[in-house]
């Protein structure tokens, strides 16, 4: 569709001159005064106003004002005979696009339309995408309501609106970029930058280079300035991934950075302040990298002001679930296909499942099924093998239930456990679900797939 343009002029043959140069690039409306730009303004929202400043009753001023004030504001360009410097002043602090003086140069009026639309359209994007940002890194946006993500939350509630450096503990694939992204959407510093560095894929000669910034001829191949991802984060959040993964001489000038609060670039003895919220991640025991010598215990204490640590997704069975739906779905509309449906009994093989990759690997295999399996039912027969040959618990632990011998048929096998779990624990739903090792709520849920292993009301 063509952009709208709403011309106000009092001058017929202006406005006219006008509507004649621009009908062919874009859908004029002509308006002879203020009232008449304001009904076709409540009609058709323009998307740029073109406006004389002197007119009979209210003048361009009037219009420009009452342009702003509509839901998606359009392009202002005030015209005028009196071209001085204090109305145009004046109208652009009133949010006016530009200003010209009359008679206009239909050239000059036809790039500033161009211009404006083009970088109205430009805001919209990045209000879009701001939003969608805001509301994908909030916490409300989090999916999963178990007990360990929930304790997660709360600490990342906790600790976001301080300055203190959090180290982010969990295995691959929980999510530790994304809570630091939430660490800084739920900060002061939300409107900074977010920089992530992944220090794991940067070789460790252009690590330090990387993070910290050279000058010219600083070394070999240095042949201009280069400022570091510090600096580039100054006044937001830098987030280091793989922390553990840094070696001596890194370690060293990020230690310096934690104590001074300032960085010196490659080459260069002039240390640059720096105001910006560290946030670090592993999926090693830095611990014990300490005790081997292969990581600065002074460093450490410094990284780990408040550690936070992100459960695995074996240890929240219950979000197993609501993951599943929100990435069939997902998949499914960004494939623009019909989204596929897992059955009970292949829910219940993936909820059993360990997840190694965590939340990683669930996302993989939900896109696979919402690909392969668009529109249809998903059976455990659809399902990759690494699902249905996952080991069932062993009877290395005290109390542990009994691997039953026949490993094919995996929900008799379960079912059977599930029988197993209420004798041994004569009833008792909480003590059962401890004994197989997955929460309260998804051996309900298996009680009302088998309605006939329900031991009736709860006993002591």
């Amino acid at each position: 569709m063509k952009p709208t343009v709403l011309i106000v002029d009092d001058e017929k043959h202006s406005r006219e001159g006008l509507r004649s140069a621009l009908e062919d690039k874009y859908e004029v409306f002509v308006a002879k005064d203020a009232v008449e730009a304001a009904r076709l303004m409540h009609d058709v929202p323009p998307d740029a106003v073109l406006t004389d400043l002197r007119m009979a009753g209210e003048d361009g001023m009037a219009v420009i004002d009452r342009a702003l004030k509509l839901a998606s504001q359009p392009v202002c360009i005030m015209m005028t005979a009196y071209g001085d410097v204090e109305t145009a002043v004046q109208a652009m602090s009133r949010g006016a696009y530009w200003f010209m003086q009359k008679p206009v140069d239909l050239r000059q009026v036809e790039i500033l339309l161009d211009r404006g639309l083009k970088a109205r359209t430009t805001e919209k994007e990045v209000v879009t995408l701001k939003t969608r940002l805001d509301r994908k890194f909030s916490l409300g946006e989090v999916i999963g309501s178990s007990a360990a993500l929930q304790r997660s939350i709360e600490q990342v509630r906790s600790v976001a609106s301080s300055n203190a450096t959090v180290l982010l503990l969990g295995e691959t694939g929980t999510g530790k970029e994304l809570f630091a992204q939430m660490i800084h959407q739920a900060s002061q510093r939300a409107k900074g930058p977010f920089m992530a560095v992944h220090c794991a894929a940067i070789p460790a000669n252009l690590l330090e280079s990387e993070l910290f910034g050279h000058e010219k001829g600083a070394f070999t191949g240095a042949n201009e300035r280069r400022v570091g991802r510090f600096e580039s984060a100054d006044g937001g959040t830098l987030f280091l991934d793989e922390i553990g993964e840094i070696d001596a001489t890194t370690q060293v000038k990020l230690l310096r950075f934690l104590e001074t609060r300032s960085v010196e670039r490659l080459g260069s003895h002039k240390p640059i302040a720096l105001d910006l919220r560290l946030v670090c991640a592993t999926n090693r025991d830095l611990q014990q990298m300490v005790r081997d010598g292969k990581f600065r215990e002074d460093l450490f204490y410094r990284l780990s002001v408040v550690p936070l640590r992100l459960p695995p997704l074996r240890e929240r069975q219950d979000d197993v679930p609501l993951l599943l739906a929100h990435y069939l779905e997902r998949f499914a509309k960004e494939n623009g296909v019909p989204p596929a449906k897992l059955s009970p009994e292949a829910e219940a093989i993936l909820v059993r499942y360990a997840w190694p990759g965590n939340i990683r690997e669930l996302r993989n295999a939900s896109e696979n099924l919402a690909v392969l399996r668009a529109g249809k039912v998903v059976a455990p027969a659809d399902l990759d093998p690494r699902f249905t040959q996952a080991p069932l618990p062993s009877t290395s632990a005290p109390g542990a239930l009994a691997v039953l011998p026949n490993m094919l048929d995996r929900e008799q096998n379960e079912k059977q456990l599930l029988k197993q779990a209420l004798s041994t624990a004569g009833g008792n739903r909480t003590k059962a679900a401890e004994l197989m090792g997955i929460s309260r709520r998804t051996l309900h849920r298996k009680l009302l797939q088998w309605p006939e292993l329900d031991p009736g009301p709860e006993q002591a």
